[in-house]
């Protein structure tokens, strides 16, 4: 049983040299997390593992070097500036393969830090928000320290946490961040519109969150019968399940369920996700295997990217050599789609920065890194159109992306190409 204590006494089981988990996305604890920041002149080298997590992350701060080194698996912005500083670390993994890192002892946990509802009346508390890797590290972990929270919402699948298996316990009272969707811009329209005529009626979705992922969502009230097998999900879905639009009809997986590892956004989404039985929340290891994606139909899958290289390289995890974000599942899905019957494998992104560089480009920036290799690659999108790669030698290939590269950068394009390739 869960013994409840403050804050400051739960982390004081935090030792130096311990490898801690910090529960991730919406549901980074913070009261725990500030009251171990708070001991920070009495711990040494505590290695802190985690995905992105809202809102601060005091620990990676310049004053806490030599207490808390951050080994990330995905790089946010609240701890970038750590990770390329070289107070921080970060470790390219497939999102599948992190929970075996913990079963197997590769990284073997001391302490979890987790954020889970309050106990229903069987004792059993929900990981909410965030199942994805957290299902592993509470399994695993030598202690496991929990924020009992009302604005925790109850979601079920491999959500539920005994309180027999929380070894102590912190009552809070904290919302949970709110990400409220971007407004897309003309560009972001131009590409989601682009995007629907790609998905089939019946088709299985895996995207993410942020402008674009919106504006595909936007642009499907017309389907019908669409399904929900993805990494994680935000509020732009809700109103195509409301609508009926997303029914899970046609999955062979889970028919009739929206399956995730995690969500992230506003209120109104986690309270469509509390108590809610179409929804399920499941162990990321099993939610981004490529043999379970596979055997849904029709597995179009939607992800980002930050530049395509004239061969159809594709980096997502860097700007150069800085450290941007992370592998993720990116991989992991444009695997799945290709293998799924009618599957789409989708790598969407504008055509050029903010700054009018273009984001199609002849190489990769030294030091980049390759999230989807151009072995995997298939459908590129941009806001002037649809390059489908798949098949198609490099020569053919370079033709396609430029074509849907910004008017500015295609003669400097067809000159690179002309000189790599020769004939072009």
């Amino acid at each position: 049983m869960a013994i409840f204590v403050s804050a400051e006494e739960a982390v004081g089981h935090i030792s130096s040299g311990d490898r801690v988990f910090i529960h991730g996305v919406a549901a980074a604890p913070r009261v725990l997390i500030d009251a171990m920041v708070g001991r920070s002149a009495e711990l040494r080298d505590v290695e802190l593992v985690h995905l992105h997590t809202e809102g601060r992350a005091p620990y990676s701060l310049p004053e806490h070097e030599g207490s808390f080194h951050v080994n990330a698996f995905f790089v946010g912005g609240n701890v970038r500036e750590a990770v390329n500083e070289g107070r921080g670390d970060y470790i390219p993994v497939f999102l599948s393969e992190i929970p075996a890192l913990f079963r197997r002892n590769v990284l073997p946990l001391d302490v979890a830090l987790i954020n889970v509802s309050p106990p229903d009346s069987h004792g059993f508390c929900s990981l909410g928000v965030s199942v994805d890797i957290a299902r592993a590290a509470a399994d695993t972990s030598r202690i496991v320290i929990a924020q009992i929270n009302p604005h925790v919402p109850r979601t079920i699948g491999d959500a539920l946490v005994h309180i027999n298996d929380i070894h102590f316990a912190v009552e809070v009272d904290e919302p949970l961040p709110e990400v409220p969707p971007p407004a897309p811009t003309k560009v972001d329209e131009a590409i989601g519109r682009s995007i629907a005529e790609l998905i089939d009626d019946g088709a299985t979705l895996q995207m993410g969150i942020g402008a674009i992922p919106n504006a595909v969502l936007a642009s499907l009230t017309n389907h019908k019968d669409l399904g929900i097998h993805t990494e994680m999900f935000s509020d732009g879905l809700i109103d195509l399940v409301e609508s009926g639009v997303v029914n899970g009809r046609k999955k062979a997986k889970h028919p009739g369920k929206i399956v995730s590892g995690f969500v992230m956004g506003t209120k109104r989404l986690y309270d469509f996700v509390d108590d809610n039985p179409q929804v399920l929340m499941l162990d990321i290891g099993y939610v981004n295997d490529t043999s379970v994606i596979r055997r849904n139909p029709k597995v179009t899958a939607i992800n980002s990217a930050i530049e395509v290289d004239l061969t159809g390289q594709v980096c997502a995890d860097s700007i150069g050599r800085r450290q941007y974000s992370g592998v993720g599942g990116q991989m992991d899905f444009i695997r799945g789609a290709s293998l799924s019957e009618g599957g789409k494998p989708i790598i969407a992104l504008p055509s050029s920065t903010s700054r009018g560089e273009s984001k199609i480009v002849p190489f990769l920036k030294e030091g980049a890194g390759v999230v989807t290799t151009r072995a995997h690659v298939h459908y590129i999108v941009t806001e002037y159109g649809v390059a489908d790669l798949y098949g198609k030698n490099l020569r053919q290939r370079a033709r396609e992306l430029i074509r849907i590269a910004h008017p500015d950068h295609r003669e400097e394009l067809e000159r690179q190409a002309r000189e790599r390739f020769h004939r072009f």
